[in-house]
């Protein structure tokens, strides 16, 4: 079964309350929720509180991306607000198995992402500490972006370097995935699909889900 993950970083800050809302009544099966720090990636948005406040108001699992240059600063505080995945990034210098561990260990599930410009083989040692894998399918940083084309190809090797291990982690895509750029994802072996301006933006949310729901086959 495919997952939409709806990305909070398209919604109006002022109206998040009514974004929220929007998407748990259209069907989203998650909520991602992008941390970042203004340094690992050109933005900032989203902290600890405001995962609280997410996790006060929803029953939606909190799928939260840290996008930061020392998230091992931050990992224990995000979980205890109320994370039920946490995603760091392979790109950063902390001790990056030890910090999936420290999460898995936490109570949330442990994920691992990369930039475009990352090759998925530098993932191979971390598969198998992770429920999650990330391929960031534009730059990280600011919703609204096309998708890449060549980052599929990333999808496609490491859903096949999954398989060859055994591993039942989530596979995910994040960025430029709309009504469309959805169904060369799952063909390329996502299963969790991150859906921004698509699906938030859309005039009839519950019809982009209903699209997606039904028109996601592999073959």
């Amino acid at each position: 079964m495919i997952k939409v993950s709806a990305s909070l970083l398209a919604a109006d800050p002022l109206r998040l309350g009514e974004a929220l809302a929007r998407v748990e009544a259209a069907g989203a099966d998650w909520l991602h929720v992008d941390v970042m720090d203004g340094h690992f990636v050109p933005n900032l948005r989203f902290g600890a509180d405001e995962v609280v406040a997410l996790r006060g108001a929803t029953s939606l699992p909190l799928d939260v991306h840290l996008m930061l240059d020392n998230p091992e600063r931050h990992a224990e505080a995000f979980v205890r607000a109320g994370a039920d995945w946490l995603t760091i990034h392979q790109e950063i210098k902390a001790d990056v198995p030890g910090l999936l561990r420290q999460i898995r260990a936490l109570g949330a599930h442990p994920g691992i992402s990369i930039k475009p410009s990352t090759p998925a083989e530098v993932l191979e040692p971390l598969l198998p500490l992770a429920d999650l894998v990330l391929v960031m399918t534009v730059e990280p940083g600011f919703g609204g972006q096309r998708l890449i084309p060549s980052t599929l190809e990333k999808v496609s090797c490491l859903a096949g370097m999954l398989q060859d291990i055994g591993s039942n982690a989530h596979l995910q895509v994040d960025g430029g995935i709309d009504t469309f750029t959805f169904r060369e994802a799952v063909q390329a072996g996502a299963d969790v699909l991150v859906m921004g301006s698509a699906l938030l933006g859309a005039d009839d949310p519950v019809a982009v889900m209903r699209h997606v729901r039904t028109n996601n086959s592999c073959t």
